[in-house]
């Protein structure tokens, strides 16, 4: 199923968007900006943030297609649980083993990174309330930035949850660490749910960061 639109299409994710999809979760890892300002290592870091949705649930993903090139993706999963789960059984081994090999687990940049991240989680900044129950499904949304600001998201947004409905799922959540962001998703019609603070790149922002979770009913 397509949709078109006069500068873009919004399609089903097909095998070969997976390199582009990855370019495009590099290149706004660091709130909307490239990941290279904390982290080395790009086959690492966009094995962690997309390898579940594109190589174990594909059907559930969604790009913007301008004239052939992917300006922007939305990956989704259905049900939560199944990303734990493929992570803990299926790819964590993995990532870390590629990490260590590759050298990129002892990378200065690195390993400041997963220092912060171990304070931020010992400081319990990363338990939230579980509400897979009531929205079972989850989504990560990212348009390339000269394509921002021309209703790429929302019509990614529509598929996406048209898509959902059809499958009878329930509900969605979501995170976000952007302020930005948190209005674009109340637009599209989801409420907040919970929201805190995350300080593990505050060595490199000088501030924490919100951590907003929002979810829509869909049933």
């Amino acid at each position: 199923m397509a949709y078109d639109f006069k500068d873009a299409i919004i399609r089903q994710y097909r095998r070969d968007d997976r390199e582009p999809v990855r370019n495009i979760s590099w290149d706004t890892a660091f709130v909307g900006s490239p990941a290279d300002i904390f982290f080395f290592g790009k086959t690492i870091l966009t094995d962690f943030l997309t390898l579940y949705f594109t190589d174990y649930e594909p059907e559930s993903c969604f790009v913007a297609d301008n004239e052939g090139r992917v300006v922007g993706y939305l990956i989704g999963a259905k049900n939560r649980g199944a990303i734990s789960a493929a992570f803990k059984f299926k790819t964590a081994a993995r990532l870390l083993i590629k990490a260590i090999t590759g050298g990129e687990f002892f990378k200065k940049k690195n390993l400041i990174f997963f220092f912060n991240c171990l304070l931020s989680f010992l400081r319990c900044e990363f338990s939230i309330p579980d509400f897979s129950k009531e929205y079972p499904a989850t989504l990560h949304i990212n348009v390339g930035k000269d394509f921002r600001q021309q209703n790429i998201g929302s019509r990614l947004m529509s598929a996406y949850l048209d898509y959902l409905v059809k499958e009878k799922v329930p509900g969605v959540s979501l995170a976000t660490m952007s302020d930005k962001a948190a209005v674009f998703f109340k637009k599209q019609g989801f409420n907040l749910l919970h929201a805190g603070r995350r300080s593990y790149l505050h060595y490199l922002l000088h501030k924490d960061l919100p951590i907003y979770i929002f979810g829509k009913r869909l049933l």
